[in-house]
């Protein structure tokens, strides 16, 4: 035979067939409806639930939880809850319909209450997007270090409001703008020179491009870690990566233009001049206007424009040992920089491509030409070298190294240059030490 509950809790549990998962439930919502979706809300567990209606509580919980409990059964207070059931009380033993109505209706409505506060308003995801947009296309005006920490501010803001939904798309597009974030942290984290670092964040956007279904953000993801291989000595590692984020589907234009130009720097590295070639002209065809919504819609450093592809050229071109062409690539990318409105010129492009200008004209022994074109160089802010133009000016200085220039006025001037303005270089004072034997993207 069942024994008579121990308090009147124990008696109301019983009475709406509230299993302790049951009133654990109705309890939490109840206590969203009454103090909003916090994480100090209060709650119960199982060992609590039973001290409650086996009569073994002493004192009253805190008053938070009276008024959950009051809440759930109005009419009661907490203290008449944790006390034994009276012996005649028409409000407990009697199922009224109305009542039950009520309780239902109320049931129903707490549902719906915590749903809406389980989910953040559309125009915050609108701003958070925004916010990235903004970030990428004044990514070329920062230093690494400030964009870093900028995407990482960002990062933090968009975890924050993934913990407060539980909307299925609404997760799905902050799932798109943290890939986006880690992305971006990848790039500054390798222009700081975190080689290893740059592969995790890069590795953490493809995860969510892949978790999501972007293929863009994955093929940019894969890009990003081909660079990073290849700069790590890895070139074999590269040229798959390119190739798999060449394979996915919906990528546009310019992804696709940004993966050959990756592409043909690892054949270069592998020595495959033909097959460098070949990428080459293929990341410079018109292509069939397609678009994505990442490398095109949010562009800026996503995107891959024609003055950056020139530089790429120039120095696969480099690395093929093919001056002439370096040169007027470099030239080219230059050119096209100008064109642009101040605001919305690349400090990094204009410095590689007069790395690369030098160095094409260190090849044919042309040392006046190449202190030339580093006039451009020397013009990059401290903060800003990263280091894509701090590997251009390391190798230069390595030729410059070699017997055939020692005596040269100069040459030495140019070498004891490169060493200050390396020095100086984020790269070489914050980072790790970096392998100089690639050139930079």
């Amino acid at each position: 035979m069942r024994s008579e509950p121990r308090t009147l809790l124990a008696r109301l549990c019983d009475r709406d067939n509230l299993t302790y998962r049951r009133f654990e439930e109705r309890f939490r919502r109840t206590a969203v409806r009454l103090f909003g979706n916090s994480p100090s809300n209060p709650t119960c567990g199982e060992t609590q639930f039973r001290r409650w209606t086996g009569g073994k509580l002493t004192g009253l919980p805190a008053q938070e939880t009276q008024q959950v409990l009051e809440a759930m059964w109005p009419g009661y207070k907490a203290a008449q809850l944790f006390e034994a059931p009276p012996a005649n009380d028409p409000q407990v033993t009697a199922i009224d319909l109305e009542e039950r109505v009520q309780m239902t209706a109320r049931e129903a409505h707490d549902g719906a209450d915590a749903t809406a506060a389980a989910s953040i308003s559309d125009n915050t995801i609108d701003e958070l997007r925004d916010q990235v947009v903004r970030l990428s296309r004044r990514y070329h005006a920062l230093s690494p270090a400030k964009a870093y920490e900028a995407a990482d501010d960002l990062r933090r803001e968009v975890e924050r409001h993934r913990d407060r939904t539980q909307v299925p798309i609404q997760q799905q597009n902050l799932m798109i703008i943290n890939g986006q974030t880690a992305a971006l942290l990848a790039v500054a984290a390798f222009d700081l020179g975190y080689f290893a670092s740059a592969r995790t964040l890069a590795r953490t956007a493809a995860v969510y491009g892949e978790s999501t279904r972007f293929t863009p953000l994955q093929a940019y993801a894969d890009g990003s870690l081909a660079y990073i291989a290849y700069h790590s000595g890895e070139a074999t590692e590269a040229l798959s990566k390119a190739k798999r984020a060449l394979s996915y589907g919906g990528l546009g234009d310019i992804a696709q233009r940004r993966l050959h130009a990756i592409a043909a720097r690892a054949y270069a590295h592998l020595g495959d001049v033909s097959s460098a070639r070949h990428a080459i002209r293929t990341s410079g065809e018109g292509g069939q206007g397609a678009r994505d919504e990442l490398h095109d819609v949010v562009g800026g450093e996503f995107g891959f424009s024609d003055e950056r592809l020139a530089m790429s050229n120039s120095t696969t071109s480099l690395l093929m040992g093919d001056a002439d062409e370096a040169e007027a690539e470099a030239k080219r990318a230059m050119l096209l920089l100008r064109e642009r409105a101040q605001n919305e010129q690349s400090t990094h492009v204009r410095a590689g491509a007069a790395a690369d200008l030098a160095y094409a004209r260190l090849l044919v022994d042309n040392v006046e030409g190449a202190a030339e074109a580093l006039a451009l160089v020397w013009e990059v802010p401290a903060d800003q070298r990263k280091t894509g133009i701090v590997v251009r000016a390391a190798r230069i200085g390595r030729h410059l190294a070699r017997p055939q220039y020692h005596g040269s006025q100069v040459s030495r001037e140019l070498r004891e240059q490169i060493e200050e303005f390396t020095q100086a270089s984020p790269p070489y004072r914050l980072g790790p030490p970096v392998s100089l034997l690639a050139i930079g993207p």
